[in-house]
């Protein structure tokens, strides 16, 4: 079976030592690609000290470790890479920062033209969405089926596809051609009893 969910941490871990029991749990279900580390108002200092508990699971299961935002916490913690939004620096200056050959993926929204600069800059990969209501943050793009389409035509990157995919809906968007699907809520936060149950549910 492929590798093709991109696992997103929840904002806000309080707990260090229980997430990573369950993170570990999750990291066997041999469908994760990825794991991005995205936690809100934490400091700096914080984040490098989970990060160095994180990456030796994400090595141990052959999982891609990427930090949101921060090039320079990306490179402290000798990470895979990072995941840039629009509003972060550009890609040309993560790499300047980064160490050779790390993956850098961008936010595009749900926009072709935001897509086509990220391919012209060597993105290593494209990220649309959100392709469905979420909770996880208020969302002020919603991109569509069709995007995923002319995407795997036009740009010949990999295309994750994120917002608001949970186990009822994820076909659609891999059955549009998207590579990897970006979940966050449907792990952490579902009704489901635990999260690596809920990840053996996108299992195909």
């Amino acid at each position: 079976m492929s590798k093709f969910l991109y696992l997103i941490s929840p904002e806000k871990i309080t707990n260090h030592k229980i997430f990573l029991k369950k993170l570990e749990l999750v990291f066997t279900s041999n469908i994760i690609k990825f794991f991005q580390l995205r936690v809100k108002n934490q400091k700096r200092k914080q984040i490098i000290l989970l990060g160095k508990k994180i990456i030796k699971l994400t090595k141990k299961y052959k999982v891609n470790f990427i930090i949101n935002d921060d090039p320079y916490i990306a490179k402290i913690l000798n990470a895979d890479g990072c995941h840039l939004g629009q509003q972060d620096m550009s890609i040309n200056f993560a790499k300047k920062i980064l160490k050779k050959n790390s993956i850098i993926g961008v936010t595009c929204h749900n926009s072709k033209i935001l897509a086509s600069k990220a391919f012209a800059n060597k993105a290593s990969y494209v990220a649309f969405g959100a392709f469905y209501p979420t909770k996880t943050k208020k969302v002020k793009y919603r991109a569509k089926l069709s995007l995923i389409k002319w995407a795997k035509k036009n740009i010949k990157k990999p295309i994750v596809a994120i917002g608001g995919i949970n186990q009822k809906n994820y076909e659609k968007i891999l059955n549009a051609g998207a590579n990897y699907i970006a979940c966050s809520a449907s792990i952490w936060k579902s009704n489901i009893k635990d999260p690596l149950t809920a990840v053996n549910m996108f299992k195909k």
